[in-house]
């Protein structure tokens, strides 16, 4: 066994997971996994740069992960950034902050590496079960970008295209610095061609029709915040519970039906939502949104949600 940690510093959020890995086994502890929402990529689509706000708050995350590191004991820690300091033209500013804080620094992968380690951490599990063994279709829906993986025992394709719950809801709800709520019919129109305009993107590289076909064992994976606290709430947990959630199976009219209910509602009524995380209120809308339109476009009738994600997939490529 090899004691690692992984970091994975979104758009929207920023997560931990350390644990004990071992790689002839394929068997993986988990010791500690933890998620803070700190929007590092507020208004990254509007101005290009990461905002001095933004990054305190993620190095106030950075601070507190390191002392779990330190605690537990890590031999090795990896540590990868994406979307939003992809976009950055400030990123250096991020990358010394961090090396400061964790003594490591950070990677700024590309959408193609995240998009490979998402596939590895959402499906390593998957191919030992007979009701599961792909191929897979595995999307990774985050704040500032989507990413799709078609593949069976190794990738296949992948690509990652600019559409996220944080980024659609800064670009199309947004009006005088503040969030429309509920967004009209006209504001969720454009936030759906600007999702088609992109699935049509992915599908230059990714077979999305294709890769979803029950009848030839083809499942969709779904993974990240947006897609969990769906299905959550198709569940109807009176709390977020990882394990509940973890290989659930959400139908397309669930999600269809709960979408409708979300851009419908208002931040109060959001806000109330048992599973809903403090920083997915405003954005959640979007996000779930965006998982419709794929499962529509793919002809998907059920998304597996996977808690295990491109974390897992980093613990992996350390170990």
């Amino acid at each position: 066994m090899t004691r690692v940690a992984a970091v994975d510093c979104g758009t929207n959020s920023i997560r931990l997971l350390v644990a004990d890995a071992d790689p002839a086994t394929g068997e993986l502890i988990e010791l500690d996994r933890q998620m803070k929402i700190v929007r590092l990529g507020q208004g990254v689509d509007r101005t290009g740069r990461l905002a001095p706000e933004a990054l305190e708050r993620t190095f106030a995350a950075c601070r507190e992960y390191a002392e779990v590191v330190r605690e537990l004991g890590a031999e090795r820690v990896r540590f990868v950034a994406t979307s939003a300091s992809r976009d950055a033209e400030n990123r250096e500013e991020f990358v010394r902050g961090v090396v400061e804080i964790l003594g490591v620094e950070p990677e700024v992968i590309t959408g193609d590496q995240e998009a490979e380690f998402s596939f590895t951490g959402a499906t390593k599990e998957l191919t030992g079960h007979d009701h599961m063994a792909g191929p897979y279709l595995v999307v990774d829906i985050g704040g500032g970008s989507t990413e799709f993986v078609e593949g069976g025992e190794g990738v296949r394709a992948a690509r990652s295209v600019d559409i996220g719950c944080v980024r659609l809801t800064e670009r199309h709800l947004v009006v005088d610095g503040r969030i429309t709520d509920p967004p009209t019919k006209d504001q969720i129109a454009a936030i759906r061609a600007d999702v088609e305009r992109a699935l049509d993107l992915a599908e230059r590289t990714v077979p999305l029709r294709r890769a979803c076909r029950p009848a030839d064992g083809h499942a969709l994976v779904g993974l990240a915040g947006s897609v969990t606290t769906v299905a959550g709430i198709a569940l109807g947990l009176k709390e977020y519970d990882p394990s509940a959630i973890h290989h659930s199976r959400i139908t397309l009219g669930q999600v269809r039906e709960i979408t409708g209910r979300l851009l419908g509602s208002g931040h109060a009524e959001r806000a109330e939502i048992p599973v809903m995380h403090p920083g997915r209120i405003d954005v959640i809308g979007a996000g779930a949104l965006i998982l419709l339109s794929i499962m529509e476009r793919t002809g998907a009738e059920e998304v597996v949600v996977s808690e295990h994600d491109i974390l897992d997939g980093l613990v992996w490529s350390i170990a």
